[in-house]
């Protein structure tokens, strides 16, 4: 294969989901040659396609997690290709993400993570059922390095949302909560609850939280 069929192919294993040929590609890529970089901008276009669909309601969640998964499997290669190459990806900074206390759904999570870093952003997924404290301490680490820094809470269940507003209070009473953007989402969450635990960003679906933080950081 060419390097167009190779780029194309990686296109093509997002948009037919499809994460054993999307790493099949990744790896072709890299025994090709092709610029690791340019393979994964190929990767990001086809998965903010998806992300489109899903917004206007042409594709729907199975479709959005495999789109995920079919990432997963085919950043690794290429990621570590950079590295041997003494490259890096240029890091907008850093999202802290996890499932709230008491709650360990992880699929909205795990897409949300997946996108923001083809977006260039740092992810530090804590993973689910996460406590106040982890939260916290997660989100001090990362200011210190004066890059911005999301904090992203996913909450499916109802009360995990008391979890979430825990977080935000302390953030406060820490003197952080001015040095990094707060996203809620996930079943449980309304707009207005959002509002009422003070974050700065909600949106329902993984995608418009992408866009919300483009508006912010351009």
């Amino acid at each position: 294969m060419d390097k167009s069929e190779i780029l194309e192919g990686l296109k093509k294993a997002i948009l037919e989901y499809n994460p054993e040929y999307g790493e099949e590609m990744a790896k072709k890529a890299v025994e090709a040659g092709i610029d690791p970089l340019e393979a994964i901008d190929k990767l990001t276009e086809a998965i903010r396609q998806v992300g489109e669909l899903f917004q206007s309601g042409e594709a729907f969640l199975p479709e959005l997690v495999m789109a995920a998964e079919v990432m997963q499997r085919a950043l690794p290669p290429l990621e570590e290709k950079i590295k041997s190459q003494g490259k890096s990806r240029k890091q907008l900074g850093y999202l802290v993400i996890g499932t709230v206390r008491g709650d360990i759904h992880e699929i909205g999570k795990n897409i949300v993570a997946t996108l923001f870093r083809v977006e260039n952003w740092e992810v530090i997924d804590l993973g689910v059922d996460v406590s106040v404290e982890k939260f916290v301490e997660a989100v001090k680490d990362k200011v210190k390095e004066k890059k911005p820094c999301l904090l992203g809470m996913s909450c499916l269940i109802t009360p995990s949302i008391r979890e979430a507003t825990k977080v935000v209070e302390t953030l406060k009473s820490e003197g952080l909560r001015d040095k990094v953007v707060v996203m809620m989402g996930g079943g449980a969450i309304t707009k207005e609850i959002a509002n009422q635990a003070g974050v700065d960003i909600y949106s329902p679906t993984a995608q418009g939280a992408v866009e919300e933080v483009r508006k912010i950081f351009g």
